[in-house]
């Protein structure tokens, strides 16, 4: 069992390497142990998984994910924390030391190439959680689990369901990788510095390939995004309304909405996912 880091351990290391946490890189520390425990049990993950954590800081739930898992890629953008992590992990942890890799890269710069993760365990800086998020899930197809901490509005905003107010583009896109609900809830102190926001635990389980509720083309992919965009970029409009764009003409989007089987006059926030792949079948 790795050694966890305490307030104490987070405020020296800092210190150390001369860090003031910044709202730009969307840093906030952990420095709670048994929240760290409680994130890696949700994660639900274990020695068979190839776990990427996006933003690891300075190592507090990499070290509790190191204790559960044979493998961790740790994507850290700062390069301070990025050289200073493995050090971290030989001080507190030297025993599974062999399993980390540290990447120094912008999380939204990785490439298929660069890893294959089964699994994403992270405290996602709240400035880039959800293009983050998007962006490893279009990435990396391996990944069959999702555990994530994201600002509270964030997380109601990714698990919302069809007709809510607060469902929009993060909504669907995420339930297009897999089924995605509210994990728990994280309080203010357990980070440093405190944020102004709770946080929430957002766990995304993901289709394999041949377990998704719904077949779609390459040529389907390719509009889906953007016909979702479109559908919310003026959300209080109906689809005829908000579609026109899209399709090049109000009749032309009614047109393409009833092949699809979905009135006109409805709002995006209605719509599931099943029903942007439907509308995308019939616009590419």
């Amino acid at each position: 069992m790795a050694q966890l880091l305490g307030p104490a351990d987070i405020r020296r290391l800092a210190a150390e390497l001369d860090i003031s946490p910044t709202k730009k890189l969307g840093q906030n520390f952990v420095h709670d142990p048994n929240s760290v425990r409680r994130i890696v049990a949700a994660a639900d993950v274990g020695n068979q998984d190839h776990v990427l954590e996006v933003g690891p800081g300075l190592g507090s739930l990499t070290l509790g994910l190191l204790g559960a898992v044979d493998c961790l890629s740790a994507v850290e953008i700062d390069p301070r924390l990025a050289s200073r992590l493995t050090e971290t992990v030989t001080d507190y942890a030297p025993e599974f030391i062999s399993r980390l890799r540290v990447i120094n890269k912008d999380a939204l710069h990785l490439e298929s190439g660069d890893l294959s993760p089964t699994a994403v365990v992270a405290n996602l800086p709240y400035n880039v959680a959800v293009p983050v998020l998007l962006h490893v899930l279009a990435t990396f197809p391996t990944i069959r689990r999702v555990l994530v901490m994201v600002q509270a509005e964030v997380a109601d905003r990714l698990a919302a369901q069809p007709g809510s107010k607060i469902y929009g583009v993060p909504s669907v896109k995420a339930s297009y990788y897999g089924q995605v609900r509210r994990a728990g809830s994280i309080g203010k102190n357990i980070f440093w510095p405190a944020p102004n926001v709770d946080s929430g635990l957002v766990r995304i389980d993901c289709y394999r390939k041949d377990e998704a509720p719904w077949e779609i083309s390459t040529a389907q992919r390719s509009q889906l995004f953007p016909l979702i965009d479109a559908a919310f970029a003026q959300r209080r409009k109906t689809l005829r309304a908000a579609l026109t764009g899209f399709f090049g003409s109000g009749a032309a989007a009614e047109e393409a909405l009833k092949l699809a089987g979905i009135d006109p006059k409805e709002r995006g926030e209605k719509l599931t996912v099943a029903d942007f792949i439907r509308l995308a079948e019939v616009s590419k």
